[in-house]
Parts: structure tokens; sequence; C-alpha cells
């Protein structure tokens, strides 16, 4: 599924697709010092489309451009109605939406402080981020070689560019090995989340997941953690090793492109039953309807266009 759509908002204009290009002596393409966001579009079952969680998301981005010492332009309600105008431009009810910020071209080196900030939206199709078989039946992941990065080594609750290229060579670990994902361990040898998404273990009908220390503060992680206290089932944020994935009934994995996606192995040991658990189903299930407006007490995190 292609990423194209008719137009892109960028630094405040609704340009063309083909017409949204950047220098190649852009700063942030050389050296990484950017940061964005990924945020979804669902159909609401009353018509018309809604973007679910979008403040939060845009009040990251802030945050994430605020520790990198990047100064935006544009207010957080005008960054909300730029990606919400970019949705109407291309006249899509569902989709995925990237905010990003970078620096320009100008100064070059690792010492350049003068360089603009950009801002753009795009919007494309984006189906399941790791299959509608992953979704339905789970998917097998790896523990991955590569460390996560240390909690003092980067900005570990900024969504920044750089940061991905750890993630990248893990997953492309992964997939060269069998598997759909893989595990990132920090450097305690503790779980801390998959490439691109945050992990979840059930046993005993106990939840367990890594705390916000040295791993991205997922939104969507939040909002599973408020359906597991919605559904009074127990959840604890702790570190654990990778042993508990291998003795685990369920493990998930959450996050704005990956949803809510079963996993049914880890390091050729099967998960549970080897299908998705009774809890991985019941996040599924309301996570599924909330984003469209079914489920009441979400309501409030969408925002309608």
């Amino acid at each position: 599924m292609g990423i194209e759509s008719n137009f892109i908002w960028f630094d405040g204009e609704m340009v063309p697709f083909a017409d949204a290009k950047v220098h190649v002596l852009s700063h942030t393409l050389h050296y990484g010092l950017g940061v964005f966001e990924g945020i979804r579009a669902y159909r609401q079952t009353g018509g018309g489309g809604g973007v679910f969680s979008l403040n939060e998301h845009i009040r990251r981005l802030e945050d994430s451009a605020r520790m990198c010492r990047m100064e935006l332009s544009w207010t957080r309600e005008q960054l909300v109605g730029a990606c919400l105008e970019t949705l109407k431009a291309n006249e899509m009810e569902e989709a995925y939406i990237r905010p990003i910020v970078f620096f320009g071209a100008g100064e070059m080196g690792l010492g350049a402080r003068n360089n603009k900030v950009h801002v753009a939206v795009a919007v494309w199709n984006w189906g399941r981020y790791l299959g509608e078989e992953g979704i339905r039946n789970g998917i097998r992941v790896q523990c991955s070689t590569f460390t996560r990065h240390h909690v003092n080594s980067n900005l570990q609750r900024a969504k920044v560019i750089g940061h991905y290229v750890n993630s990248i060579l893990a997953r492309y670990e992964a997939t060269e090995n069998g598997y759909d994902e893989a595990i990132m361990l920090d450097g305690h040898g503790y779980v801390a989340e998959g490439t691109g998404e945050n992990l979840f273990v059930a046993r005993d009908g106990v939840v367990k997941t890594p705390p916000v220390v040295n791993i991205l503060g997922g939104i969507t992680r939040r909002t599973a953690i408020d359906i597991l206290r919605h559904e009074n089932i127990p959840v604890q944020e702790m570190n654990f090793g990778r042993d508990a994935l291998y003795v685990g009934d369920e493990v998930f994995l959450t996050g704005t492109a990956a949803e809510v996606t079963p996993v049914r192995e880890v390091d050729k040991r099967k998960v549970g039953t080897g299908k998705p658990g009774d809890i991985t189903k019941r996040v599924q299930e309301i996570y599924g309807a909330g984003v469209r407006g079914d489920v009441d007490w979400l309501k409030s995190r969408i925002t309608t266009y």
C-alpha cells in the first residue's frame, strides 16, 4: 500500500504531494535530529472521520521538540488544525497521519544552531502494520541482539528520528531470521519494547508492562492500561526479564500503527495456547470499537471532522 496522497501540509501551506520536497543538505537528513508522531484517523460509526488521541499526540510532538531544543513556530491548536486540514484536503475519513519536525538546509556540522525548523503533516492509507494475519492469529517475535538505548544515552521520552536506526536494525535482523518483529531488551537485560510498539505480558490473570523509564511512553499503551483497569484486570508497570515472556499466558504489543497485536511465539517458544488469549482479545475488541466512537468512556479522546 503506497503513501501517496493529493496534498501535504508544509510550513502552513497545503502543497501538492509531488511538490513537498526538502533539500539534500537538510540538517536532519544528515544527523537525524528531528521528531515526529504517528496518529490514526478512523471512520466513525455514525459517519465522518475521527482522530484518536490527537491532542495527546501533538502534545508529545511539542514535548519531543522541546527536549531536542527545536523551537516550533506553530501552537498546539494550529498543529491540531493542520492534521485535520490535511485529512479534509485529501478527503480521507480513515488514514495514518505523520507530523514531522526537522531542520532544513543552512549550516552543516553537529554544532549548527541556526537552521530553519520545518513542520510538515502527511496522511496516507495504512492497513495493519503487522498484517491482518498477525492481528487475527498473532505474530512470531524474537528477542533482538540489539539493545534498547540506555536511559541516559538519549532522550527516551522523545520520539526522535535518529532513535529508530536501532529499531530498524533490530527489525531487519528479526525478519531475516524468519520472525515478524523483534523485542528489544534494555542495557540491564530487562524487556523494553518492540521496535515500534510497547509490550504487555499476562500470567494468571495479571498483566505486566515495562515502566516508562527507558521506553517511549506510548499513547496506545496508556489506552490499553486504561482499558485493562476499566475491565478490572490487574495491570502492573514493572521490570521483568525475557523469561517472563516464555512462561506468559498471553503477550501482546500496542502502538498507534500496530494497534493491539497478539504475539503467539517468542524465541521459538509458543505463548500460552499459541492463539490470542481472552485478555488480548478483550483489549483488541474495546480498542477497535473505541477508536470508532462505539465506547462511551473513550469518546472524549476522539476529535471528529
